[in-house]
């Protein structure tokens, strides 16, 4: 609970509602400049006024409490679901390249003995090298995110 987030609400429902702060005060059996410092976040409703606040503007107590409707905060979670969804992967794939680059250096290290077999284990060990960083990027991307 907010009370500049509230304030903001406030006023916004207020301005939909086509009401000005003298309408709004009147209403509710306030001043106006309390009105004003409800929506500049200066102090909040009195819980005696709340609910006959809320039937005013039309809304729950949750959410002039949470200064977003309720419509408004489930589309922050749709929005939010994906970014979450994407970063999970990148992560995963960060990891399996990382695992993989291990990989091909244990397999690397086992190659030797002739020109075209030791030639064959440097390359693998710089294909290794390569894909470990490359995972190593994805992580790190994914964790400065958050």
């Amino acid at each position: 609970m907010n009370q500049a987030v509230t304030g903001r609400y406030i006023h916004r429902k207020r301005k939909e509602k086509n009401l000005t702060q003298a309408q709004l005060a009147e209403r509710l059996g306030v001043s106006n400049k309390t009105v004003s410092k409800w929506e500049n976040g200066k102090c909040m409703p009195d819980y005696g006024i709340v609910e006959d606040l809320c039937d005013e503007l039309g809304v729950t107590i949750a959410e002039l409490m949470d200064g977003a409707s309720a419509a408004e905060r489930a589309g922050e979670g749709a929005v939010a679901a994906p970014d979450r969804d994407e970063a999970q992967r990148t992560a995963f794939a960060g990891m399996l390249l990382v695992a993989i680059g291990i990989a091909l250096l244990a397999v690397s290290r086992t190659l030797g003995g002739s020109d075209v077999r030791d030639l064959l284990s440097g390359a693998l060990m710089g294909i290794s090298l390569a894909v470990t960083l490359a995972g190593a990027y994805c992580i790190g991307k994914t964790l400065r995110k958050r």
